[in-house]
C-alpha cells in the first residue's frame, strides 16, 4: 500500500490522461461524423478502431482511479 501523498499524485496523473483520452475520443467521433464519406476507408476504420481502443483504455484507467480513490479511503 502506498502513502497517501503519493496515491493522490497518481490520481491526479491518471485524470490528466483520462482527460487527454476523452478529447481525443470526442474529436474522433467527430472527425468519424463529418468526414466518413469523403475519406479514404482506411482511414475511416483506422479512425474507428481508435475510437474502440481509446474509449475501452478511458474506462480502464476510471476503474483504475475508482480503486485507487478506493484505497484511500480505507488509510
Amino acid at each position: 500500500m502506498v502513502d497517501q501523498p503519493v496515491a493522490k499524485e497518481q490520481i491526479a496523473y491518471l485524470k490528466f490522461w483520462l482527460g487527454v483520452m476523452v478529447v481525443t475520443d470526442i474529436s474522433l467521433v467527430g472527425w468519424l461524423i463529418s468526414s466518413a464519406g469523403s475519406a479514404p476507408a482506411h482511414q475511416v476504420v483506422g479512425a474507428f478502431v481508435a475510437v474502440v481502443v481509446i474509449t475501452v483504455t478511458g474506462f480502464a484507467v476510471h476503474r483504475r482511479i475508482e480503486q485507487r480513490i478506493d484505497e484511500l479511503e480505507d488509510l
